[in-house]
């Protein structure tokens, strides 16, 4: 009896549609750009009149509305446009839930051209270019890192609080290596008033850091270290050690020497806690985290997106006692590993 399988009947569509997939990054792109999610939001849902508040041509907003329809990111009814109920969430900018600055750093030109030549990356096995690396020195792209993606990772950050139970308010000393925008080191601190953060980050990414920490009111107790992350030297005494979005960018070696390196500044009862983006085993499930191999191939020499077992096995030959895996609602995964 042949094996039954969940492939719809051959076809031309999806790969058409694959081809033409830079499209829709464009598309949504420029939506964003010309605020056209939260016009509709305001009421503004005619292609006449968006066109007049976008400050764009009404051919141009109908083709371009009409577009996002089609991939799920409006609904039309008659001639009127409606936001569907995530872009009404994430890409209305009067939603405190608002994620659309996101785009300043997702599609910058020197994230998006690497994948113009995949085809000489992945005979090569990484990035073509020779910077390519998260230890180069106050990047601007990195920079813009800390400006455009802190809304995204705030409900990650909210969760990262609750699972390391923040609220309990005990005195903890943090380290938060290349802390970025410092969301979650400062997120903690929100929770926790005893808690004092140390983030390791290159001076101008601090700069970013320090701003958040302010806007939140926890300035006084958020301190930083400014640096390369293998090099600067940490401290001693730490309750809690954050790698948040920093271990995929390298090869299990570096990771490793990172590792031994976090391992003597921890308390004897202090823990890491990583946030990444963990495949499962079979390294193609769930589709989020195992696709963002895709983006470690193109934008880094060496980084991946490991299964737990890879980090499980990294932690321990660094010397750590045992690591836990949490997945969370979104793509990010929590790996808790005890000193």
């Amino acid at each position: 009896m042949a094996a039954t399988t969940n492939h719809p009947s051959p076809g031309p569509e999806r790969i058409f549609e694959v081809l033409n997939a830079y499209q829709k990054t464009a598309a949504l792109k420029t939506a964003i750009e010309l605020d056209v999610f939260t016009a509709i939001g305001q009421g503004t849902n005619s292609a006449a009149a968006l066109a007049k508040k976008c400050q764009a041509s009404e051919r141009g907003i109908r083709i371009l509305c009409d577009f996002l329809v089609v991939n799920g990111f409006l609904a039309k009814n008659e001639q009127r446009y409606e936001l569907a109920p995530d872009s009404a969430l994430f890409l209305n900018k009067q939603s405190p839930a608002y994620i659309g600055s996101a785009v300043g750093f997702l599609t910058l030109p020197e994230l998006t051209d690497a994948f113009k030549d995949l085809t000489a990356i992945v005979r090569k096995g990484g990035s073509l270019e020779d910077d390519a690396t998260t230890t180069e020195p106050d990047s601007p792209k990195w920079v813009e890192f800390a400006r455009s993606m802190a809304p995204l990772q705030k409900l990650a950050a909210e969760g990262l609080a609750e699972t390391v139970n923040a609220n309990a308010g005990k005195k903890w000393k943090v380290l938060d290596i290349a802390a970025g925008h410092g969301i979650y080191g400062v997120t903690i601190a929100k929770h926790n008033p005893n808690a004092e953060i140390f983030a390791v980050d290159w001076p101008r990414v601090l700069d970013v850091a320090k701003e958040n920490a302010q806007a939140a009111g926890v300035s006084a107790r958020y301190h930083t270290l400014p640096g390369n992350a293998f090099e600067v030297e940490f401290g001693k005494d730490y309750d809690l050690v954050l790698l948040t979005g920093f271990l995929h960018h390298f090869d299990s070696t570096a990771i490793e020497t990172l590792l031994r390196k976090i391992h003597p500044a921890l308390k004897p009862d202090g823990s890491v806690i990583s946030v990444e983006f963990v495949p499962n085993e079979d390294r193609v499930t769930p589709p989020a985290p195992a696709a963002f191999s895709m983006i470690m191939l193109g934008s880094t020499r060496a980084g991946d997106a490991y299964p737990f077992s890879e980090y499980d096995r990294m932690f321990r030959a660094a010397g750590f006692s045992s690591s836990e895996l949490r997945r969370t609602p979104g793509p990010q995964s929590f790996i808790i590993s005890k000193k």
